[in-house]
This record gives C-alpha cells, structure tokens and sequence, in this order.
C-alpha cells in the first residue's frame, strides 16, 4: 500500500500537529496557495513533495512553482492544480486516475467518469465556518482510496 498526504491552502501555516501526522507517508501532494517557502522545505524534509502554485504564492520565491503538474505513483497519473476552475482538460481522457485541488477550502471527494476528484480542503487558518482539513489517498491493491480527516470543526 502506498499513502499519499494531500495538502492545500496552507497560507502559510503549517499548523504543528500536521508533520507528525504525516509522517509515514510515502509522498506528498501540496495543491498550491502554500503561502510560504519555508512550509516546503518542511514537507520536503517528511517525504518527497509535488506541489502547484496557487493565487496567493507570488513573488520570487514562487516563480519556479508550476501551476499544474503530473505525478505518476505506481501506474496512476495524477493530475494537480489550485483552482478547479482553470481545468482546461479531459481529465478520462488524458488517462488521469485523479485530479487533485485546492482553491475553495472545502473538502469534496467527488467521481465523474471514474476520475476521482479530490479537494483536501484547507489546512492553513479557518476561513469562514470551513473545516480544516486534509485528505489522505492510499493506493491499495490498484485502487485509490481517499481520506478527508478533519482536524477542526
């Protein structure tokens, strides 16, 4: 089995229970509105980290930050950006088993197609009466299998 942390809209808060949660697994998914380099190093330093750049990740620090990305773990292509909006593709037709967003702060795990549409939520500080969240994504006997754990109501 191989587990995956998939992470948004941190805003720059890495709240301090989240490393310690993470800490087994076997990759990262961050999509975007990170806030703050230092949160990727961070990330970087549990396991290895895929990440977008959202609206908020401007400056110099972020320029190098893709606004979308591939990541292919154990045969599945999964398709990542910050805005769900801005998807400009078919996502069953370019072969994606998921594609992974942020954005709105709320959670939704969601299939059309079989393609799995994940929002982990937001992880970074409460914005309206939202939850904080996270999602776990497990690929267990060729299937993915996700989690939305929330961390504050």
């Amino acid at each position: 089995m191989i587990t995956i942390a998939v992470l948004s809209d941190t805003h720059g808060l890495l709240r301090p229970n989240i490393p310690n949660a993470i800490k087994d697994v076997d990759h990262i998914i961050h999509a975007g509105d990170l806030g703050k380099m230092e949160i990727l190093d961070e990330l970087s330093g549990i396991a290895p980290t895929s990440i977008v750049r959202g609206n908020v990740d401007t400056g110099a620090w972020a320029a190098s930050l893709p606004y979308n990305t591939v990541v292919d773990i154990a045969g599945h292509q999964l398709y990542v950006l910050h805005d769900i909006d801005t998807l400009d593709l078919d996502p069953q037709a370019a072969g994606f088993a998921a594609v992974i967003y942020g954005h709105s702060h709320q959670p939704e795990i969601n299939y059309k197609d079989n393609v799995l549409y994940l929002n982990p939520g937001s992880i970074g500080p409460r914005r309206f009466k939202l939850p904080v969240s996270y999602a776990m994504l497990r690929i267990n006997d060729g299937s993915l299998v996700p989690e939305l754990i929330e961390i504050l109501k």
